[in-house]
C-alpha cells in the first residue's frame, strides 16, 4: 500500500439536461468524502464551453484511506444516486507530482511543469528566507537548510504548486501552434 497522498481523478459526462442535477451530486459527493479519515481535499473542475465533461478529484493521505472511502457504503449509495446523470464514467488513480498535471498523456512537457513548479517555488522560497532569513542565519548549513526544507515541502505540495498548476492550467494544456511557411512549396512553382 503507498503512505504518499493519492489522488482520485474522475471524469462525468453531463447526461442531457442533467448539468444542475449534476453539480449538486458532485458537491454532495465533496462533502461526504470530508467525513472520512485521511481525507485531504477534493474538487471540481468544470468543462471548457465547447465540452460537457467535468473532472472531480478526490485526494487521499494515502492508498488505504482511499481504499475505505472508496468501498464505503456511503459512497456506493451516492454513486448509485447519481448514476443517471452522467454518461461514460472514466476513473483512474495517481500518486505523487503526477497528480498536478493530469492523466498520462494528457500531461504537458516537462519543461511547462518545470516552469510551473519553479513559479511557485521561487517567490515562496524568496518571502521565506526574507522573513525568516534573519532568524536562522545564526544556524549552520545544514540545520538551516533542514529548518527551511521542512516547512516549505508542506506548503509546496499542498498548496502553492497545486495554485500555480490551476492558475497556468491555459499555458500548461496548450499545443503548440505550428507555423506555416510563407514560401510555396517547390510542387506549386
Amino acid at each position: 500500500m503507498s503512505t504518499s497522498p493519492v489522488t482520485l481523478m474522475v471524469a462525468r459526462r453531463v447526461a442531457d439536461g442533467r448539468y444542475q442535477d449534476l453539480i449538486a451530486w458532485l458537491r454532495e459527493g465533496e462533502q461526504l468524502a470530508t467525513d472520512f479519515p485521511g481525507y485531504l481535499g477534493s474538487g471540481v473542475l468544470a468543462p471548457p464551453p465547447d465540452d460537457n465533461e467535468f473532472q472531480i478529484i478526490f485526494r487521499f493521505a494515502d492508498e488505504q484511506t482511499l481504499h475505505a472511502w472508496e468501498h464505503s457504503a456511503s459512497r456506493t449509495a451516492w454513486l448509485a444516486r447519481g448514476s443517471d446523470l452522467f454518461a461514460h464514467p472514466m476513473e483512474h488513480r495517481v500518486s505523487g507530482i503526477e497528480g498536478w498535471f493530469g492523466a498520462a498523456g494528457q500531461r504537458p512537457p516537462r519543461w511547462k511543469q518545470a516552469v510551473a513548479i519553479w513559479l511557485a517555488f521561487f517567490p515562496v522560497s524568496l518571502l521565506f528566507n526574507f522573513v525568516l532569513g534573519p532568524l536562522l542565519s545564526e544556524m549552520s548549513l545544514l540545520p538551516r537548510i533542514f529548518v527551511s526544507t521542512l516547512c516549505l515541502t508542506p506548503l509546496m505540495v499542498y498548496f502553492f504548486i497545486p495554485l500555480s498548476t490551476r492558475l497556468l492550467a491555459g499555458w500548461l494544456n496548450s499545443k503548440p501552434v505550428r507555423r506555416l511557411s510563407a514560401e510555396p512549396s517547390p510542387q506549386s512553382r
